[in-house]
């Protein structure tokens, strides 16, 4: 068990691509520029860690896949890493939407949401988001309450 005392390996860096914590930074840095206004940079920051979760899911199933049947730890890993990359790219998903409707560009924002409610579906906080906003900009009119009034304390 010396794995446990090795020092930090090379993709576990935030500044490695290839892991969570840079695509939480990269997040963190838009929300930086859309609070001060600078919605082009807010743009080009989500747009590159949509792209970077996209890039570690295929790479977290296709390592889930080959090892399948062979060691279950594996594909047990991979799986729990790639629900947080689909979450985190669920939250990009949803600023980049919230940032074209800043830009008064709400059809740019409806692919975004309504791949939102899909990958986390309803029953989930940001696929319920997504739906509210599509409600919002006119895509959609019914409103969804059921995951609302499921919830405890609302």
């Amino acid at each position: 068990m010396h794995a446990q005392q090795e020092p930090q390996k090379a993709l576990e860096s935030s500044g490695s691509p290839f892991n969570l914590e840079a695509v939480r930074t990269l997040l963190a840095r838009g929300d930086a520029a859309a609070a001060s206004g600078n919605l082009a940079e807010a743009r080009k920051l989500y747009d590159q860690a949509r792209d970077a979760c996209r890039r570690l899911l295929g790479f977290y199933r296709d390592l889930s896949g080959s090892f399948r049947g062979l060691d279950a730890r594996i594909p047990r890993e991979m799986d729990q890493k790639g629900r947080e990359a689909l979450e985190t790219m669920a939250q990009a998903n949803l600023r980049l939407a919230a940032v074209f409707r800043r830009q008064n560009q709400p059809e740019v924002a409806v692919p975004l949401l309504v791949e939102v409610v899909k990958v986390m579906t309803p029953a989930n906080p940001e696929g319920r988001k997504a739906y509210q906003s599509l409600v919002e900009i006119g895509f959609a009119a019914t409103p969804y309450t059921a995951g609302a009034a499921a919830t405890p304390g609302n």
